[in-house]
Order: structure tokens, then C-alpha cells, then sequence
């Protein structure tokens, strides 16, 4: 089910349209092969989450995705009851004449009155196959919820008090992710494998454009590109990742453009700067930008 390899496991991931480095190929099948989970970090639009949702599909198994938020809590990662369905079936048992509060008990709190949440789900293999469960953005996320994961991630078990423990067949294969803006508590980074993604090499990303963006002429993509990598090294609140990258050609790609210019440089920008400081800074020095797009870059 697994690859077999770092190489096979690289191979299968630009199969299904992600391009790796050969480090993250190491830390993805290093995770799988010692069934540990695998924590990614970098900056927002590198390809955390991308990787995941191409994982599952290597692997031929379900995603499970649990967004992270601040103030997630049990009842929206792990599971809550049926509180509709309890009320409707107490009410039958007490019109059949039951009135024995310890049977009622027992009806009403059964397995299939659970509502499963993600990390419940993610315990539950389908023909043999366990899921992927992505745990995004787990910085968002309060401290006490990082706390509960760490019962999970060493036993595979969850207790509901009114059932039991639930334990898994066969682990998930589990992929946490951040953005940083807070640190993860050292007790649960020492329960994965860890890799930083950064923001591409020129290189990569042109592959990532040519690869995602269909019909965008060679020029524009290595305009688009050396533009991008540019703009990354100025003083932005949020530089744009390889996500806004894309989003940027597919725009132009749309709107006829076969080479970069100012006029459509300054009309795009909004699909690539998500702040107004940001466009404001990068329309003040487009055309420096622009030159240094517009020199030759070799491949």
C-alpha cells in the first residue's frame, strides 16, 4: 500500500501533479514507513495542505480534514450526540411503557446516536484501508485542544464515557500542519516527523506552473515566476506563496496576456497581494520588478 522507497514515493507524488523536493519525499516516507505522524510547517501558500490531498489520493484512501480554529472544541473534533434523535427515541420508549430510567439510559446512548467528527472518523478503516487525516493549521487552535491530540497520537483511542474506548485497526496516517504563528508544544513535535516547506527555487515553481496552469505560454510563466520570486524579497506583510502564484497566471492566462507589462501587472495584482499596503508597494516599484522579471533567466 505504502511506497516502497524515497524515490517511489517522490515518483508518485508528481504523478498526481505535486512537485517535491526530495527532502520532503524523505520526511513523507520516513512518516508512512514508521507509522509516526508528520508535522508541516511554512509559510501560508507553499503547498502544506496540497500535499496532503495528494497523499490521499496516492495512497488510494479517504481524506479527513479537521480545520483548526480558535476555541475548537470536543464536540466539533471528536464527536457530540444526537440530541434530536435521543429526545425523539426517548419519547417512543416511554409511549411503549417503559419506564426503567437505566433502560431508557442504555437506548439512547448507543453508537448509532454518535455523531463522529473528524478524529472519531479517522479511527474507522474502510476495505482494509485507514484514512489520511489532515489536522490543518493546528496553530490556530487553543492550547488544551494540542493537549488532547497528544492522547490520540500515542494510543489511537478515543473514550466516550458513555460507550467506551474506541480504539483503531489500523492507525491514520496523519499530517499535521502550521502556519507559525504560534509555536507547538514540544511534546507533540516529538511524536512526529517534522519538515519545513519553503517557498520554491525558481526552478520548482516554474514546474509547478507549467504543470498547473494548462496553456500558459513559456514566456509569460517564466515572467510570471521571476516577477513572483522578485516581489518575495521585498518588505510585504504577506509575501504571496506558490497558491497565489497560480491563481496570478490563471488570471492573466484568462485575460489573453502572452508576456507581462505594466498595465496588466497593475490591473492583476489583487490576485496575487491580499493587502492593500502590499499592492500599494508593489505598484511603486513595478516596473523595477518588471525589469528584473523580464531579464533572461536560464532553466
Amino acid at each position: 500500500m505504502f511506497p516502497s522507497s524515497v524515490e517511489e514515493t517522490q515518483r508518485a507524488l508528481e504523478e498526481h501533479q505535486y512537485i517535491a523536493d526530495r527532502g520532503l519525499a524523505v520526511a513523507v516516507f520516513l512518516a508512512l514507513r514508521l507509522g509516526r505522524p508528520l508535522l508541516l510547517e511554512g509559510e501560508p501558500g507553499v503547498g502544506k495542505t496540497e500535499v496532503v490531498k495528494v497523499l490521499a489520493q496516492v495512497l488510494s484512501t479517504r481524506l479527513i480534514r479537521l480545520q483548526c480554529y480558535e476555541g475548537l472544541d470536543v464536540s466539533s473534533a471528536v464527536y457530540e450526540w444526537d440530541y434530536a434523535r435521543q429526545m425523539l427515541q426517548i419519547r417512543l420508549l416511554e409511549a411503549a411503557g417503559e419506564r426503567t430510567q437505566e433502560r431508557i439510559r442504555q437506548e439512547v446512548f448507543g453508537l448509532e446516536f454518535l455523531l463522529k467528527r473528524p478524529l472519531l472518523q479517522a479511527l474507522e478503516s474502510q476495505n482494509g484501508r485507514p484514512p489520511v487525516l489532515l489536522i490543518d493549521e493546528l496553530d490556530r487552535a487553543d492550547e488544551e485542544f494540542e493537549a488532547f491530540l497528544l492522547e490520540f497520537l500515542s494510543d489511537w483511542q478515543i473514550t466516550v464515557p458513555e460507550v467506551g474506548t474506541l480504539r483503531a485497526e489500523r492507525p491514520p496516517v496523519v499530517v499535521i500542519t502550521s502556519n507559525r504563528t504560534r509555536e507547538i508544544h514540544d511534546a507533540l513535535k516529538r511524536r512526529c516527523m517534522y519538515y519545513w516547506i519553503d517557498y520554491p527555487s525558481f526552478e520548482k515553481e516554474y514546474r509547478i506552473v507549467r504543470e498547473k496552469v494548462v496553456g500558459l505560454p513559456e514566456k509569460l510563466a517564466q515572467q510570471v515566476v521571476a516577477f513572483v520570486q522578485e516581489l518575495r524579497k521585498q518588505d510585504l506583510y504577506k509575501a504571496p506563496g506558490v497558491a497565489e502564484t497560480l491563481d496570478w497566471a490563471a488570471s492573466l492566462l484568462a485575460l489573453g496576456q502572452t508576456e507581462l507589462n505594466p498595465e496588466a501587472v497593475g490591473e492583476t495584482l489583487g490576485a496575487l497581494l491580499k493587502y492593500q499596503d502590499d499592492v500599494l508597494k508593489a505598484k511603486d516599484r513595478v516596473r523595477d520588478l518588471l525589469a528584473r522579471a523580464q531579464a533572461p533567466t536560464p532553466l
